[in-house]
């Protein structure tokens, strides 16, 4: 068993771990940015970034607890997990960044999940499609 089939491997600690980092340098980051900065052209990209962090990170472990209860028998490496985490983070900045000007509604958002898993659905397809010769 390889370590990429382990779930309790040192692969998945260390994704963990970059979790707990990501997150809190990402909330941490954002609760100074709000305290001490005003809202202009430079810190409100700063938000951004640091919102991408704090969701990635946080998604992350949601994101392993979900593969690992219904996806047991073919558990995805960690750098798909941290990828899945990375879209969530990219999808909740969009919604962010739409809100901000009123322009995020129910449906827009639904339709861009949609658009994110299809494109998560289709790189897992390559994934699995790519042909790896044998060692």
């Amino acid at each position: 068993m390889s370590s990429v089939d382990n779930p309790s491997s040192s692969n998945y600690r260390s994704l963990m771990i970059a979790a707990l980092i990501l997150a809190a340098i990402g909330w941490l980051g954002l609760l100074l940015l709000m305290n001490v900065t005003l809202p202009t052209v430079g810190p409100r990209w700063f938000f951004f970034f640091l919102w991408v962090l704090a969701v990635t990170g946080t998604a992350l472990p949601f994101i392993w607890l979900l593969h690992r209860r219904f996806l047991a028998k073919r558990p995805a490496a960690p750098s798909t997990l941290l990828r899945q985490g990375m879209w969530v983070g990219l999808y909740a900045a969009l919604c962010v960044w739409l809100q901000i000007n009123r322009s995020l509604s129910l449906p827009l958002a639904i339709i861009l999940a949609a658009g994110v898993g299809l494109l998560e659905w289709l790189l897992r397809l390559l994934e699995r499609s790519s042909w790896r010769p044998r060692r």
